[in-house]
């Protein structure tokens, strides 16, 4: 009987391995949002790894999250490493690819609670006046999260995360779109109240 169970269970499990082998070895999460915003003022939000936590929505699972950044400010070569709590865990990102207004690439690797090697792309695309941004994380499969996604729908797991950061992205961007107006346009009555008059000109230049 025993013998019986022994190998049904191994059954099961050849069966399981089987399946699980049989699951995409690839992965790819994407969301877009149209922003009403310039890409210049979208991409400045994902440029600076420091700007991040107004509108990532991992930053806000933990508010006691441990940052620490790299030298570089901004665009390629720029790093951040975070630790936290097990919703949000250990790992890093570095800007490898930055094209003002138009893409950034960046390495992500996670460390806790799982060890991972994904790839991030933004991509901002002028549409009409605003900019449609895309998220995207690639990476590949190893047996574990083979498994997982049998059990777990990763896309709507984490593409749910995706929304919820680009949703808060917009809201920041379009408010910095509006001030960036109203500071230029500020600059310019200023610059015409401070001219002189056309007439008054001309009679400097000595034109009758």
């Amino acid at each position: 009987m025993a013998r019986k169970i022994l190998g049904v269970l191994a059954a099961l499990i050849a069966v399981f391995v089987i399946v699980v082998a049989t699951r995409p070895a690839t992965f790819e999460i994407k969301r877009s949002l149209l922003i009403n915003a310039p890409p210049d003022v979208v991409f400045a939000q994902v440029n600076d790894f420091k700007a991040w936590n107004a509108w990532s929505p991992w930053d806000h699972m933990d508010p006691a999250m441990k940052r620490t950044y790299g030298d570089v400010p901004s665009g390629v070569g720029a790093s951040y490493h975070w630790v936290g709590n097990k919703d949000v865990g250990e790992g890093s990102m570095k800007i490898t690819d930055a094209k003002p207004g138009e893409h950034l690439g960046l390495d992500l690797d996670f460390i806790a609670p799982f060890a991972a090697k994904n790839r991030t792309d933004f991509d901002f695309v002028k549409t009409g006046e605003g900019t449609t941004v895309t998220w995207a994380m690639t990476g590949t499969n190893n047996f574990m999260s083979k498994a997982a996604s049998l059990f777990m729908d990763m896309d709507k797991m984490v593409g749910a995360d995706f929304e919820k950061g680009l949703a808060s992205m917009k809201g920041i961007a379009e408010e910095a779109a509006k001030k960036a107006a109203a500071d230029a346009k500020a600059a310019a009555d200023a610059a015409a109240a401070a001219a002189p008059p056309a007439d008054a000109a001309a009679v400097d230049a000595g034109t009758p």
